[in-house]
């Protein structure tokens, strides 16, 4: 299809047009849904130009990449970088010729200043934002009118709830937000910063505030000394109790964070909280919530539809809302959030804002952290921490012309977790600043934590990664290692949690409290390891590298029954939420053995296969399912990067593959490695490695 073929709105250009959809969408360069949008379009305006169409797809098309629009100019300027057409595994083979409909080709041929006036000589399809048009353009930037309108709210309000001042940062209450912050946080500090401290003031202040660092920062720490402070000051000052709700964006993510705030909450020194006794202590500790649920769940999800029961007509019956894992949720969950909750109600987002985006359109994280690492304060903001805190910012991280949301954002800039003698964080820091030197040079070392391998390993040492966790000399340096005065459990593979599902799996008579417990175990035991993986398909994709993984598990003994159905041991996750299940994309679950208690009477308990989930809302802990509901699940010996987020394994394992790869960025091997709490193994060729550090993400939206 040559640019004569697409200039004006002639039957002969429409019928080449979507014969090109048909060949991309068989190809598996778009989805049927791109195709059909633009098809709806064309049947709404059949006298619209084809490149209007032909836009419209590719917006489309965008949005299942994660972008919440599409940058026409830039895609004229780089259509493979922009579009990622033909995507990954699907390119033209190096001897070929692309051919002349190509998405390259064609947006060479026509040229930027022909597509803008195609769009403007379509009124009907394309609006500058009032009205009802499906598309609209912002500048260069061409969005479905939905994800215009989703971005309109989180701006608008964000901007609104930035500028609103909560009851504790009025003049009156702060010598008593100054006073709970000297209890909960060590006096010893003096005026030494810490940004914990400083952050709990920050998100007091306003309407709206993230907490925002890397792992082992202390955000779920931060944000429970800040809860408590805000229930103190509410009890104190004579009000009632602040309902509080706790959410992430999945179901495991709300299980690892309650288990968090869990511990942290009965730490929480609160006796020490001027005119609090030991039974007011108690009586706080109570009021500070532990249960975090699934955002999903937080809204009230509905069956076969987008809209959630509790929205800008029902809100959300809550006086503080705190999200979990904020880099996951996308643009339209952060639209639906903002939109259900009560106008008086702070919003506090957690996350680490260089990780990896959601799945789903949109960064909001990262846009609305852009500038966290310069801070940006103001010097009338710098003056009232100082009051709350006693503390002063850096100069160099001063700004008079800081904006409204940069006194919002809190950066926590000291790990607790990763030291000066950790591969990982040293690794993790090396990516994130794009030192691409530096990277090679913390590979090669000697940390004990760290490993680097060759991606082409060969069966054996493949196995005795995936089975047990490396070979002896990973073991060895696993010997007397201590992290913060604890000792660090040995590096593992899957062999660890399926041979602790063998041997601690209670007698078939046990009460089922007995396979809750065992099941909570097996499950904690399962995070041990994880093979993580940037590509789905391809040798060293996700579906090859589960099957190759279940062979050597089976040749091991350790699995048994065929690979392409259900036996004990499997591991899954959900790819598709599922509400009448209760679970949620992302879920992880260990098919187990279990008694079928049915029949009993006469014929005795038989053993059964169920899945378990973590459930922490239940009173077991663990949600049972049979294998036959379980309509949208994979197998996940190996997972993507993108699937692991919210996750955290003692020894996580990093497969980047030989080609090069746009999806290969910086902030999934960041994210990759940052997986890992323990233990980080790294099998990349130094060019992969290299590659990965220097290629940042490079997500487009408005926020």
């Amino acid at each position: 299809m040559s640019d004569a073929r697409l200039l004006g709105p002639t039957a002969d250009a429409h019928a080449s047009l979507f014969a090109a959809l048909v060949r991309w969408v068989d190809a598996g360069w778009l989805r049927e849904l791109d195709r059909s949008f633009a098809a709806f379009l064309s049947r709404m305006a059949p006298e619209a130009d084809p490149l209007v169409i032909l836009a419209a797809a590719w917006a489309s098309h965008q949005l299942g990449r994660g972008h919440s629009c599409l940058d026409l100019q830039a895609a004229c300027q780089d259509a493979g970088l922009t579009l990622a057409l033909p995507p990954e595994g699907l390119a033209f083979a190096a001897t070929e010729e692309a051919p002349p409909d190509a998405p390259a080709m064609l947006l060479a041929s026509v040229g930027f200043e022909r597509w803008q006036a195609a769009l403007d000589a379509a009124p009907l399809l394309v609006g500058t934002g009032q009205g009802s048009t499906p598309l609209v353009r912002v500048g260069t930037r061409l969005y479905l009118r939905r994800y215009w309108h989703y971005e309109q709210q989180v701006r608008q309000q964000v901007a609104r709830r930035v500028s609103t001042r909560t009851a504790a940062a009025e003049e009156a209450a702060l010598p008593l937000l100054a006073a709970a912050l000297d209890a909960l946080f060590d006096p010893a500090a003096g005026q030494r910063m810490d940004w914990q401290k400083a952050a709990c003031a920050l998100a007091a202040r306003q309407a709206f505030s993230i907490i925002t660092g890397g792992p082992g920062t202390g955000k779920t720490t931060t944000v429970v000394r800040l809860l408590a402070v805000l229930q103190y000051m509410a009890m104190a000052q004579g009000g009632r109790r602040l309902r509080i709700g706790l959410a992430a964006p999945t179901g495991k993510a709300a299980a690892r964070l309650s288990e968090s705030i869990a511990g942290a909450v009965q730490k929480l020194p609160l006796d020490r909280l001027p005119n609090v006794d030991a039974a007011g202590a108690e009586e706080l500790r109570a009021a500070i919530p532990t249960s975090v649920g699934t955002v999903h769940r937080l809204l009230g999800s509905r069956p076969d539809t987008r809209r959630f029961r509790h929205d800008a007509l029902n809100p959300l019956p809550l006086d503080l809302l705190v999200l979990d894992e904020a880099s996951m949720l996308d643009l339209e969950m952060m639209a639906n959030v903002l939109a259900a909750l009560p106008e008086e109600a702070p919003l506090i987002l957690l996350g680490d804002k260089d990780q990896l985006a959601s799945v789903e359109a949109g960064a909001v994280l990262g846009d609305l952290c852009r500038r966290a690492d310069a801070g940006h304060y103001t010097p009338q903001t710098a003056a009232w921490l100082r009051s709350a805190t006693g503390q002063s910012i850096d100069d160099a991280l001063l700004d008079p012309q800081g904006q409204p949301l940069d006194q919002a954002v809190a950066k926590l800039r000291v790990s607790w977790r990763f030291g000066a003698d950790s591969g990982i964080g040293q690794l993790a820091d090396a990516v994130n600043a794009g030192r691409s030197e530096r990277v090679r040079d913390v590979l090669q070392s000697g940390f004990s934590d760290l490993r680097h391998l060759d991606p082409a390993s060969d069966d054996a040492a493949f196995a005795r990664l995936v089975v047990d966790g490396g070979d002896d000399d990973f073991a060895w340096r696993a010997k007397g290692r201590m992290v913060q005065g604890q000792p660090v459990p040995p590096p593992v593979g899957h062999g660890h949690y399926l041979q602790r599902m063998r041997d601690t799996q209670p007698p078939i008579d046990a009460p089922q409290a007995a396979f809750d417990g065992w099941a909570h175990g097996v499950l904690g035991a399962l995070g041990g390891f994880q093979l993580l993986c940037a590509l789905r398909r391809g040798p060293q994709g996700v579906e090859a590298l589960n099957t190759r993984i279940a062979r050597l598990l089976r040749a091991r003994g350790l699995i048994e029954g065929d690979a392409s159905g259900w036996y004990a041991g499997r591991p899954v996750m959900v790819t598709r939420n599922d509400y009448g299940l209760d679970l949620r994309n992302g879920d992880v679950g260990v098919t187990l053995a279990v008694p079928d208690r049915r029949g009993v009477a006469s014929t005795g308990a038989a053993w059964r296969l169920r899945v378990a989930f973590a459930a922490p809302e239940l009173p077991g802990g663990v949600r049972w399912v049979l294998p036959s509901r379980l309509r949208d699940v994979e197998t996940v010996f190996a997972m993507t990067v993108h699937k692991s987020q919210g996750s955290e394994f003692s020894h996580a394992a990093l497969l980047l593959p030989e080609q090069p790869s746009p999806v290969v960025t910086r902030e999934l091997l960041y994210t990759g490695i940052t997986r890992a709490r323990h233990w980080f193994t790294l099998l990349a060729s130094p060019q992969a490695v290299r590659a990965a550090s220097e290629r940042a993400v490079q997500r487009v939206g408005g926020l």
